[in-house]
């Protein structure tokens, strides 16, 4: 079987249409759908069959589009070792980020790749944990995020490294009359308005966790994915929230530790299997760990402090 019909099958898995994946290939639809006719008599079995308007995989179809990664991971990487015997890793990786997770790390991995040879392509990417296999199909690595419940994202074609856990910590007016503690047990906050992230992102996760814990039922009065814009919500005493230790800047909202619950997001590296072989793609990954290191160190060291009410 040719490794080029091989490519056209696996970018037609990651982008679900003929014409999608024309227009990621510069090919014609026709052109794919010729060359996926000819990959199924190379096969000897179908591979797709209609559904509606649309096509969907064969059983035969699904087990060859994981053989197609194989393949193309096992090209890739022969390409990647002729380039090792050149030189020192380089090359452009596609990194996905979210936003918070970007403002945390980018930075830092940046400034470790510095002269490396490697070239990043950063894109933000806001989705909930569940939608990052599809980003595959354009990035080489992908930041993610899940509430520590939550299991890990797995499957025959991503590949998972774990990073960094960021506690999620309350945050806050400075007038509030909790303001004062090191910790707050939810169960304190029964009357209060939240001020959330929209569901499927792991902050609100891990509200709905606190939720089935403690029994209190929170009042979400507004869900903004910024986390900028909930600081200066709760600052302006519109209610209080539930944010990342790490993503808390604002001068005038006070951060205290939740008690009596375990509560932080993970972070999260998600590549296609063998991806990580690719000596441009290795550098980027243990620049990030080297990045996220250095952060979990200086909390430890209690360097990232309670950020207590100004006195009147």
């Amino acid at each position: 079987m040719d490794a080029t019909r091989l490519r056209i099958l696996r970018e037609l898995a990651d982008r679900g249409t003929v014409a999608a994946t024309a227009v990621a290939l510069s090919m014609t639809p026709s052109a794919v759908s010729q060359q996926l006719k000819i990959l199924a008599r190379e096969a000897g079995v179908p591979l797709l069959e209609p559904s509606g308007r649309r096509l969907r995989f064969t059983d035969a179809g699904q087990a060859l589009v994981v053989r197609a990664d194989d393949v193309i991971t096992a090209l890739d990487r022969a390409d990647a070792e002729m380039a090792a015997f050149r030189t020192s890793p380089r090359g452009r990786v596609r990194i996905a980020l979210f936003p918070s997770g970007a403002a945390l790390l980018l930075p830092a991995v940046l400034d470790l790749v510095t002269d490396s040879g490697v070239d990043i392509d950063a894109q933000d990417e806001d989705v909930p944990a569940s939608a990052v296999p599809p980003l595959l199909a354009d990035y080489d690595v992908v930041l993610t995020h899940r509430d520590e419940r939550a299991p890990a994202l797995s499957g025959p074609r991503v590949a998972t490294t774990g990073l960094l856990r960021e506690p999620i910590d309350l945050v806050l007016p400075p007038a509030h009359r909790l303001a004062g503690r090191d910790e707050v047990r939810l169960g304190d906050l029964a009357d209060e308005n939240w001020i959330s992230v929209r569901g499927g992102f792991p902050v609100d996760d891990v509200l709905l966790s606190v939720t089935a814990v403690t029994g209190v039922e929170p009042r979400v009065v507004h869900r903004i994915n910024d986390f900028h814009v909930i600081e200066e919500l709760v600052a302006a005493g519109r209610g209080v929230a539930l944010m990342p230790r790490y993503s808390v800047q604002h001068p005038r909202v006070v951060r205290v530790r939740i008690a009596g619950v375990r509560a932080a997001r993970i972070y999260e590296l998600v590549t296609r299997h063998g991806s990580m072989e690719r000596p441009a793609v290795a550098a980027v990954l243990d620049a990030f760990r080297t990045a996220a290191s250095r952060i979990d160190r200086a909390d430890q060291a209690g360097v990232v402090q309670i950020r207590r009410a100004p006195l009147p």
